[in-house]
């Protein structure tokens, strides 16, 4: 018989124990990574990223854009939505101190000021946020339009809180800009959805030859402009907040959904750049569309690039070129 002194261990019924202790470690581990996997991203996407904030340079090729007016700097803050998670006033007031930080020569503000029922969200005024946005000084000014949610709020209040701080709304009007030999005309077209977009009004007194920005809210009005125009700017899509590498963008607020859904768009030879926006709007989410300023420099190549057919996504750009 064995006992204690047999050689045979003595503690036999603690190995099921063991084994048990095991495979439950193993089992929360194994929970606790895929938790982590799927927390991490939830975190990125309804915290970290929506924080964020950061300049973002676009270097542009205009084949209609004049040598006197290359290296031109302007800097687009679209879909501000100022009460938004992470947007309060305060970020406003750091967004305003990236953007002088950029050193722009144009500033234009694109739309959407305020917001409407963002999960999280807490409504601000236009007048604090239109006094915040005034301290933006650009040696060829400071331009804005507005944008569905100003509409839909109260166009005429929003409107009022920007003129009565300076800052200059082109809606369905125009501009003549001048700086030494560098002169061309900016254009501002009201919201797609809610304004008039009338585009021949608002081109209505620029010479059919003159270099043209056209700025708007919402892209979906590009197809209507005209080749003359050398650059179209728009937000509104806010990028579609979110981007799942291989998938796309699941919701892009635009009729044509992905198509003009952020950065830089060629299409016959017409020009368009989206910017991804600084706010959020539903739901305080951004993934791998991170809000930026979006800093545009702008120059006349010697000679046209040839414009191909393609299609290259990514994470915070895409360029669309269509054949002529």
């Amino acid at each position: 018989m064995g006992g204690f002194g047999s050689g045979q261990r003595c503690c036999w019924p603690w190995e099921p124990i063991r084994r048990a202790a095991r495979e439950s470690l193993k089992h929360w581990l194994a929970t606790g990574l895929v938790l982590g996997l799927i927390s991490l991203p939830g975190a990125w996407a309804f915290w970290l990223e929506p924080a964020s904030l950061r300049n973002e340079d676009h270097q542009l090729e205009l084949p209609s854009w004049p040598s006197a007016c290359d290296g031109l700097r302007i800097a687009v803050l679209a879909d501000l939505h100022v009460g938004s998670p992470f947007n309060g006033l305060d970020k406003l007031a750091e967004i305003v101190e990236l953007t002088q930080a950029a050193e722009p020569d144009l500033v234009l503000l694109a739309g959407d000021y305020v917001i409407h029922g963002v999960v999280g969200g807490q409504f601000t005024a236009p007048e604090p946020a239109a006094a915040e946005l005034a301290r933006i000084a650009a040696p060829l000014g400071v331009y804005a339009v507005l944008g569905n949610h100003d509409w839909w709020f109260d166009a005429e209040r929003v409107a009022s809180a920007l003129r009565n701080v300076g800052i200059a709304l082109l809606e369905d009007e125009s501009t003549r800009i001048s700086r030494g030999d560098c002169e061309f005309w900016l254009a501002g077209v009201s919201d797609f959805w809610e304004g008039a977009h009338d585009i021949p009004r608002a081109l209505q007194g620029v010479p059919p030859s003159a270099p043209t920005i056209l700025f708007t809210h919402n892209p979906d009005l590009f197809p209507d402009v005209p080749p003359r125009v050398s650059l179209t700017i728009a937000g509104h899509t806010h990028g579609g907040q979110v981007y799942l590498p291989g998938i796309g963008r699941p919701i892009v607020p635009s009729k044509y959904g992905e198509r003009f859904a952020i950065g830089q768009i060629v299409e016959e030879g017409r020009h368009l750049f989206v910017s991804s926006g600084l706010g959020t709007s539903i739901l305080p989410v951004r993934f791998l569309v991170p809000p930026e300023v979006s800093v545009l420099e702008l120059g006349s190549p010697a000679q046209a690039p040839a414009v191909l057919v393609s299609h290259t996504p990514g994470t915070n750009l895409e360029v669309h070129r269509r054949r002529e």
